[in-house]
C-alpha cells in the first residue's frame, strides 16, 4: 500500500463536503424532504445527476431497529461503520475501502513495523485473496507461506472461526487472520502449478520488522553489499540512513539491492530511496482522472555512481515497483529476478475525527518509460526463478548468485 499526503487538504474537505451532504440527504429523507437530482461536478463540469434514494437507507436501518430479534446487537457504531465499508466497497475496487478504528490502527501498526501476527502481507490476485509476501522471518514464512499463494479459507478454532475469503475486505482479513500470541490460525491455500488447495498451520508471534538489513558479500577477493530494504514504512528513513553510511565507509564494489517480498509502503519514501542512487530523471508519474503529476529525483544521492543490481520478484509491489522501475527505465541498473506483483495504484489515506479512515484509488503509478505498473508489473532484465531446494539438499539462493556474476 502507497500512503499519499498528494493533494490530502483539498481531498479531505471535498470528501467531508460529500459525507454532509450525504447525511444532510438522509435528514431530509426522515423530513420526508426527499431530494430528485444533485449537482455533481466533474473535470470543471457541472451536470445534473438523479440522485441515491437515501429513503431506502433509512427504511432498512428502521426496519433493523424495530424487528431485530437481540436489540442489544444494534450497535449504531458498527452499524454506520458498516455502511460506510459498503459503500466503498460498491465500487468493486479491492483497495478502495473504509477502515473503522481498530482496523485503522492495524494498518498504522503495520506500517510502524510492529505489530501481532503470523507475517503476512496481503493484496489480491484477480480478485482473490492473496499473499503479496510474507514478512522476512515471520511464523508465515517459517511454515512455508511463498509469496502468490491463494488464500482460500481461513480457521481459527479459538475464534470460533470457519470461513471462505470469497469477498472478503483487507480489513477483515487481517482481523481474522491476528490473534493473540502463542494461538494458531489454519490457512488453506493455492499455489500456481499446483493440482489442489493444502492447509498450513501458523502459530501466532510478534511481527517486529526492520525494515533495512545488510550485510557484505566477498567474492574473488572483492567485496558487495547486499542492501535488503523490506518496506517503505515509519522507521526506514533512520535506518536507511544507517546503512547508506556504513556502506560507503565499507567502500564496496558494488551494490546488491534486494526488494525481494516487500509490499510497498509511503510514496515519499520510494522517491527519495530511488533519489539515492539516481543523479537526475524522473522517478513515476501519477495519473489521476482529471490531473497528473510528476514525481523526479528530489535529493543528491550518495550512491549514485556505484555500480548497482536490483532483486525483485512475485511479493515485489507497490513502492518497492515504482523504485525498481524508475531504475530499470533510468538504465541505472540490471534488475534480476521475477516479475513483480503488479500493484499500479494509488491509494489516498484520508484520515477521519473518529480514527477511522477512508482509502481511496486516486490515481494510477506510471513508470518513466510510459508504462502502468499495474497492468504487468515490473519486468526483470534478466530472469531468474525462486528455486525451493528438495528436501536434504542445501538452499541456494540463484537470484542473488546471478546478481554476483553480473558485477
Amino acid at each position: 500500500m502507497v500512503k499519499m499526503t498528494y493533494r490530502g487538504v483539498r481531498n479531505f474537505f471535498l470528501s467531508l463536503s460529500v459525507v454532509i451532504l450525504v447525511f444532510v440527504g438522509g435528514y431530509r429523507v426522515g423530513q420526508g424532504k426527499t431530494p430528485q437530482i444533485v449537482k455533481q461536478f466533474t473535470n470543471n463540469k457541472t451536470e445534473t445527476v438523479d440522485v441515491a434514494d437515501f429513503g431506502k437507507f433509512w427504511e432498512v436501518w428502521k426496519r433493523l431497529e424495530k424487528s431485530y430479534v437481540d436489540p442489544t446487537k444494534l450497535d449504531y457504531a458498527q452499524m454506520t461503520w458498516g455502511s460506510m465499508q459498503g459503500l466503498a466497497s460498491s465500487l468493486g475496487d479491492p483497495y478502495t475501502q473504509y477502515l473503522p478504528p481498530k482496523e485503522n490502527k492495524a494498518t498504522n501498526d503495520d506500517l510502524n513495523g510492529s505489530f501481532f501476527g503470523v507475517g503476512i502481507e496481503l493484496g489480491y490476485r484477480e480478485g482473490t485473496l492473496a499473499v503479496v509476501a510474507p514478512i522476512k522471518g515471520s511464523p508465515a514464512e517459517v511454515a512455508g507461506v511463498v509469496a502468490g499463494d491463494l488464500i482460500l479459507h481461513i480457521k481459527d478454532e479459538k475464534k470460533s472461526l470457519d470461513i471462505d475469503t470469497r469477498g472478503m475486505t483487507l480489513p477483515t482479513a487481517v482481523t481474522h487472520i491476528r490473534g493473540d500470541k502463542g494461538t494458531e490460525v489454519i490457512l488453506t491455500l493455492y499455489r500456481d502449478g499446483g493440482e489442489k488447495s493444502f492447509e498450513v498451520t501458523i502459530k501466532r508471534g510478534e511481527i517486529i520488522v526492520p525494515s533495512v538489513d545488510l550485510s557484505f558479500i566477498e567474492k574473488n577477493g572483492a567485496s558487495y553489499a547486499h542492501l535488503e530494504l523490506h518496506r517503505f514504512g515509519g522507521r526506514t528513513d533512520k535506518e536507511w540512513n544507517e546503512k547508506v553510511a556504513e556502506i560507503i565507509s565499507r567502500r564496496p564494489a558494488g551494490v546488491i539491492f534486494d526488494l525481494r517480498n516487500n509490499p510497498g509502503g509511503y510514496l515519499d519514501g520510494a522517491v527519495s530511496v530511488a533519489s539515492e542512487f539516481l543523479a537526475k530523471g524522473v522517478v513515476v508519474k501519477q495519473e489521476g482522472r482529471a490531473e497528473s503529476e510528476v514525481y523526479s529525483v528530489n535529493r543528491n544521492g550518495s550512491l549514485v555512481n556505484i555500480p548497482l543490481v536490483v532483486l525483485i520478484n512475485k511479493g515485489s509491489a507497490s513502492a518497492s515497483e515504482i523504485v525498481a522501475g524508475a531504475l530499470q527505465d533510468n538504465k541505472r541498473a540490471k534488475i534480476i529476478g521475477e516479475t513483480s506483483f503488479g500493484k499500479g495504484t494509488v491509494q489516498e489515506v484520508q484520515d477521519l475525527s473518529d480514527g477511522s479512515s477512508l482509502h481511496v484509488t486516486v490515481a494510477k503509478w506510471i513508470l518513466p518509460s510510459g508504462s502502468w505498473i499495474g497492468e504487468k508489473g515490473v519486468t526483470p532484465d534478466v530472469v531468474v526463478e525462486d528455486l525451493v531446494a528438495n528436501e536434504g539438499e542445501k538452499e541456494i539462493d540463484e537470484q542473488l548468485q546471478k546478481a554476483l556474476e553480473s558485477f
